[in-house]
Order: C-alpha cells, then structure tokens, then sequence
C-alpha cells in the first residue's frame, strides 16, 4: 500500500501532466470552495463561467473535514480559493495548502478570497483565547454563511475574486450577483413574515452555529447542548441545561446532523422541548439546492415544529 507521501506525489504530478495539456475546459475559471454555502455562492455568480469544486461534503461538521490526497490536485488547478476566512478550516486546510504549488490562492493573492471580509461579527473574544474555553475562534463565531444578510456580502466578496482572476467575466459575473441579491432578498423577506410569530421563542442550540441565524430571525439561543464549543456535554451540565430549560419553557432544540442525538432527545425528553435537525448547509437535504432556498428550509422546518 502506497503511504500518504506517495500518493500526494502521484496525485501532484497527475495535476500538472493535467494541467499541462491544452483542453476546452480549462477556458473556464476553476473555483475551489471550502464549503457549500460558499461554491453554491460561486456557483450563481460565475455561471457557465466557472467550474465549482467543493471541499466540505453538505452533511459534515465544518471543523472536521478529511483531508484526502485528491484535494491537493483540486487546489493545485485553482484559479480563486474561497474559504471562510476566521480559521474554521484551520485543522484540515492548512495542511492541503501547504502540499500544493499554486500561489495563486494562497492568502493575499488575487486567487483568495476570505468569506468573512466585511461581514459583522458575533461573539469577538475581548480577552486572550486559551484551550480551556473550547473551541472558540480568536476572530469570532465562523458560522455566519447561515445567515442571509451575510450572505450578500459573502456573495460580492465572491463577486470580487471572480473579477479579480477573470475580468472578462465581469459582465456576466454583474448582472448573475445581482439575480442572486434579489433571490436572496425575496427569500429573506419570505423567511422573515413566517417567523414573525414565534419571534421571542426561546430555543437551545447544540454548537454555536445557529446564532448568526437565530438572531437574524428572532430566536432567543438561552444555550447550548455543549457546555463550551466543542466540549462534549457532561452529566453537571446536562442536569443545569435541564432545569434552565423548564424554568424558561425552552420550546425547541436545534441541531445540524453531524451532531450526536442521545443527549438532545434526553433533554427533549425531560422537557417536552421539540428537537428539530436542520439543513445547516446548502444540499443538505432535496429542498435546499441553492443559496436563497437555504433559509427557506431551515425556517420551513422550524415553522412545522412550532406549529404542532
């Protein structure tokens, strides 16, 4: 069996050897995404422009993304890398980069665009960030591409890179950013008027993905599953979790897939608190296919909850 050394050489030299040879699809600009919010924001601004490839699968914890061989050739075509931008990807995509030969995406190029540029932040450590509070990111909550408000500055942060490595394009790259902006803005509005309702709900939440999105739309996030980012729940918490719960009538607890179940359903339990499984990216389930349809589907789902 080949060791990872060797299959990385195989796999970077079959990219050059490919990227070498003179074929109609390399009139295309190629785009790496690290998520699918982000190639599905790609995708609807470079058009038939681009190629899209992406990284993280629709259904995997963004923190934990394996890494393959088969990455580095992905990344070593690149024309524009897009990447979150506050480290989220810091355990698995620094090590890809650092196997390829492309300059072109490294940070600071004009191939690398930083998701996060521009788009207001939640949770921004004041102090000095230790291992002893979680997994807490030193530039603040990562988890903003839910929300799609952020989304449109993501999109034009997008719209930038595309131009920046292919300003023929730019025409068409235009007037697709602005369908998107208008999509997303009808969706937003939509979202919007079958939340009005239940704003004020209270909820907990299992990470702290969801409070971009929460907030966006009224939720009241009163805490989470995990005691600390990324810590797992312990007994001492789930007991306070349990009580705070009851006293505050918390009606909801949501949660992405890559989640464990047992503890959210213990607490539903005890509580009477519905668990509601999201779509936390695009493609992760049929009705959310594209960026706009995203907030649709989360807010779909928790509208039925409530609704019962």
């Amino acid at each position: 069996m080949k060791s990872m050394t060797a299959q990385i050489s195989t796999a970077l030299c079959a990219a050059l050897l490919a990227s070498a040879a003179p074929t109609a699809a390399h009139a295309r600009t190629r785009v790496v995404a690290t998520f699918p919010d982000l190639a599905a924001l790609a995708r609807a601004i470079g058009g038939d422009q681009i190629d899209v490839d992406c990284i993280g699968k629709p259904n995997e914890d963004p923190h934990f993304v394996q890494a393959k061989p088969s990455f580095i050739v992905t990344l070593n075509r690149a024309d524009l890398l897009v990447e979150n931008g506050l480290d989220l990807e810091i355990g698995w995509l620094p090590a890809l980069l650092d196997q390829t030969r492309n300059g072109r995406i490294r940070r600071g190029a004009d191939g690398n665009v930083l998701a996060a540029q521009g788009v207001p932040l939640l949770e921004v450590p004041t102090a000095p960030v230790t291992r002893a509070m979680g997994d807490i990111h030193p530039g603040g909550n990562p988890h903003f591409s839910i929300d799609p408000e952020r989304g449109k500055i993501i999109a034009r942060n997008i719209y930038d890179g595309l131009v920046r490595v292919a300003p023929d394009g730019e025409g068409v790259f235009r007037a697709n950013l602005d369908a998107l902006l208008r999509r997303i803005d009808a969706a937003t509005a939509e979202c919007q008027t079958r939340m009005a309702p239940y704003r004020g709900t209270k909820v907990v939440t299992y990470h702290r993905s969801l409070n971009y999105f929460c907030r966006r739309f009224g939720l009241d996030v009163v805490d989470t599953v995990e005691p600390k980012p990324g810590i797992p729940p312990s007994p001492a918490h789930i007991t306070d979790l349990l009580a705070q719960m009851q006293r505050q009538d918390v009606k909801l607890i949501l949660m992405e897939p890559w989640h464990e179940r047992r503890t959210p359903d213990l607490l539903a339990r005890q509580t009477g608190a519905q668990v509601v499984e999201l779509p936390a990216q695009v493609g992760g389930a049929a009705d959310v296919p594209d960026y706009p349809s995203l907030c649709e589907g989360i807010v779909a789902r928790i509208v039925r909850a409530l609704a019962q």
